[in-house]
This record gives structure tokens, sequence and C-alpha cells, in this order.
């Protein structure tokens, strides 16, 4: 496991586990959510993001945490591990609601300068409550067709049903091996 996607509806966890995966194994973390968003919330082009993405995964490994299909080839193709976050709705939503609550209270960053609002969240098109309503039933028929594809046959999907599952597994991973640093010897 060096090039991990973690994928899964929103506020399920992704960018969490993601950074805790990143500091468990010593590899880096991208946030496919910072490449994609520009300050006030804007949108960058499909063809910027393809070439941020690509450039982010360029190395040897790293996590990676976001569901865009735009740059699902290069994610997918380029991982050899992907885990998701298919927890119920109702686990998503309550820690979806909290997250969106603690961040539009603390005005905790979101990316690149960008906030959460309360007024976002619950009375516009744009909350983030509704999108993972809408995308939640589509995620859960989209992936498993998406991961029968040859192109996508070489993954090793792990599929967490619940946070402590999620937590359990993630204990399991091991460290790197450090090696101890010897002092050197010098002869006289």
């Amino acid at each position: 496991m060096q090039r991990i996607s973690v994928v899964g509806t929103s506020g399920s966890g992704k960018t969490t586990l993601a950074r805790q995966i990143s500091q468990r194994l010593g590899i880096p973390h991208v946030e496919l959510d910072a490449l994609h968003w520009e300050p006030n919330w804007t949108e960058v082009p499909d063809e910027v993001m393809r070439d941020r993405v690509s450039v982010a995964l360029s190395g040897n490994s790293w996590v990676v945490d976001g569901n865009y299909s735009i740059v699902r080839d290069i994610v997918w193709g380029k991982a050899d591990t992907l885990v998701w976050l298919d927890y119920p709705l109702w686990v998503i939503m309550k820690q979806l609601l909290w997250r969106t609550f603690w961040r539009s209270v603390t005005q905790e960053e979101v990316c690149n300068g960008n906030h959460e609002t309360l007024y976002k969240a619950f009375f516009t098109r744009d909350s983030i409550l509704l999108w993972a309503l809408q995308t939640y039933h589509e995620r859960r028929r989209e992936y498993p067709i998406l991961l029968q594809k040859p192109e996508y046959a070489h993954l090793e999907v792990v599929c967490m049903r619940s946070p402590k599952s999620t937590q359990d597994w993630l204990s399991s991973l091991s460290p790197p091996t450090r090696f101890p640093i010897f002092p050197t010897w010098k002869l006289s």
C-alpha cells in the first residue's frame, strides 16, 4: 500500500482518514478539494484540475482523498489501494451536521481561504448537506460498477462500513520501518 485513494460520500471522513493514513505510513497526503477549489469557492477548469492532480500524484507514494469523477481515471489508475468509506446515511449526516456546524461557528478554513457558513449549509442549493443527500445513493450504486471495470482490476479495495471498522483497520497499519541512525566513526 503506497498509493491509496480514499473515497466516500461528503462527510464520511475521507480527509480525516487520509491524514491519519499519511501520518501512520509516512507518505504525502493530497486533498483533491484543495486542488479543485480556489478562493471564494471558485472551481478550477477541468484541464487545470487534471494537470494539478497529475503533478500531485507523480510520486511513488501518497494518499489522496476525494470523489472527483473528472480525475478518477488518473487517481484510480495510479492507486494500488482504494479505501471506500461506505457508512450508513445516518452516520454520514450526523458527522456532516456536526462538522458543518463546527466549521461555521469557528470559521475553520476548509481550503484556500474558503469557509463554510450555516446559511450556505441550510438555505442554498450549494448546501453540503443537500449534496451529501443527493450523492449518497448514487455513489453506493456507482462504485461497485466502476470497480468491476478492467482498468481498475489492479486495485485492492477496502470497504469500510462503520467508523469503528475504519479505526480498527487504521490501527492495523504498520508504520514504515525506521532504521536507527548510527554515529559516524572516524579512525585517527
